[in-house]
């Protein structure tokens, strides 16, 4: 199904059981996202939290506060209207057999072109809900009147944490939509955290290049995958408003800004207007990030307010990040299982793949794969670090078949077991994530593999195999009748 507001999602939480309604008043800094650290750290990811009296500087804040709506898988698969993600990832690989691809580019191109079929267009709108109220800074509404979060202690500041950044190549008019941090510096500028290797800081480097002023907007709430499809790892040419109306099954609709060129779905909560002065920069940070540590204070651009839209029943959805697991997890772990049909089109050796929570992302990637021949995993370790954000992976496990991924315990038996350090292990020189703060450089870094499958003959073994403990179907099969007949 598609939400046709941020609303009616959250009323389908509630009804659903997934919502915690919170009436007592609670600040904005700290308060807020020291009681969803709790929730989200209690077991499957808690509930929902809907704080229906946030505090601003003393008062209560117009709108309600809505944070975890998709920190469970159960809320994961409501927010995309099916049963499991996995219905998904179904049907992405129907669209991938219709014309089985030759390499990955193609698949990527022939999936673009199956979902351009299934009336995933967006279409052009002239009146949005999202602009039911308009706001002129001018006019006394500001940032000041949005219940931003203060996250941790040592923050920088209130930071709007989940912020769809809608910018626009000025050469090709193409869109991207980006889920990027923004600290409120005042009432009318924040930070724009465009990490060097994403696409709206590309953009911004164009218009720097051209001397342009560069148009951003900034939605909030609407339909729940308009967030998925901004955190999914998509290949470029692949329209993240249209990867939106293919999740939700229905076309975006899209309405222009008042203040600026930029087109945004009509059915949001909030658009922030405003634009990006190509060449100004401000420190920006310090924030408790994903990593479970504070990143440093660093120069990135300044986006500047020019208007407020937003419903007139809006909520605003916001989350925290830091030590996992969090709701961030659930997110990840969602792209990583409705893209799986494309990696194994790639690796058709691979049989599952996760990124666990303690890996904070990138920093470690389990993956099952068919051994067929000598040194297929790491085979498989270098073909993963070179597609996309698949770059940052710091730590790759291969693992046989017969392994579970999703049990990280059993992984770290099949390492502990299965390796020799400097037989199975390969280290690599490769780009590194802006945020990790390990790295002796920023942005460089170098990433290890590890072969936990087992050993063939010309892969530096020359002893026999020994085979792996297992009991017998049968006995199996008598002791759980016997349990039975014990009670």
């Amino acid at each position: 199904m598609a939400y046709r507001s941020f609303r009616q999602f959250v009323d389908a939480l509630d009804k659903a059981g997934e919502l915690k309604h919170i009436a007592v008043p609670v600040d904005t800094d700290l308060l807020i996202a020291e009681w969803a650290d709790r929730e989200m750290k209690s077991p499957g990811g808690g509930k929902a939290l809907l704080f229906e009296q946030p505090v601003i500087d003393g008062k209560i804040a117009k709108f309600p506060v809505a944070i975890n709506t998709m920190g469970s898988r159960r809320r994961i698969a409501m927010a995309l209207g099916r049963e499991s993600v996995d219905e998904i990832a179904q049907e992405i690989q129907l669209i991938l057999k219709a014309k089985p691809p030759t390499d990955l580019r193609e698949g990527w191109s022939l999936l673009k072109q199956g979902i351009h079929l299934l009336h995933a267009r967006p279409k052009q709108v002239k009146e949005a809900a999202c602009q039911e109220v308009v706001q002129i800074p001018d006019g006394g509404f500001t940032l000041s009147d949005l219940p931003i979060l203060k996250c941790w202690p040592k923050d920088g500041g209130r930071f709007v944490t989940l912020a769809n950044v809608h910018t626009r190549d000025p050469e090709s008019g193409s869109r991207n939509v980006g889920v990027y941090r923004m600290q409120v510096y005042d009432d009318r500028t924040t930070g724009m955290h465009w990490q060097v290797h994403k696409v709206g800081a590309r953009h911004g480097k164009q218009y720097y290049e051209r001397g342009e002023r560069m148009p951003v907007a900034v939605t909030l709430g609407g339909d729940p995958v308009y967030t998925l499809a901004a955190t999914a790892p998509l290949p470029d040419g692949l329209d993240e408003i249209l990867f939106s109306g293919f999740l939700r099954k229905r076309s975006v609709e899209l309405v222009r800004c008042k203040t600026i060129d930029v087109d945004v779905p009509a059915d949001v909560d909030f658009v922030l207007e405003g634009y990006v002065q190509p060449g100004e920069t401000r420190p920006e940070g310090p924030f408790g990030d994903h990593t479970g540590y504070y990143t440093a204070v660093e120069d990135y651009p300044v986006f500047h307010l020019t208007a407020i839209t937003h419903r007139r029943d809006a909520i605003y959805p916001t989350t925290i990040v830091g030590v996992p697991p969090m709701e961030d997890y659930y997110l990840g772990d969602a792209s990583v299982r409705i893209f799986l049909p494309v990696f194994k089109m790639n690796f058709p050796e691979m049989v599952d793949m996760t990124l666990p929570p303690e890996g904070v992302f990138h920093n470690l990637v389990f993956v099952s794969i068919r051994k067929q021949y000598p040194y297929q995993a790491f085979k498989v370790m270098h073909g993963l670090w070179g597609m996309g954000q698949m770059m940052f992976s710091k730590y790759i496990i291969v693992v046989d078949e017969d392994c579970d991924v999703h049990n990280t315990r059993e992984v770290i038996f099949r390492l502990c077991a299965n390796t020799d350090p400097a037989r199975d292990t390969t280290v690599i020189k490769n780009p590194s994530d802006s945020l990790d703060h390990a790295p002796s450089l920023q942005n460089i870094g170098s990433h290890m593999g590890f072969d936990a499958t087992r050993k063939l003959p010309g892969e530096n073994y020359s002893r026999t195999w020994p085979d792996m403990i297992k009991m017998t179907s049968e006995a199996k099969a008598l002791v759980d009748e016997l349990q039975k007949k014990a009670g």
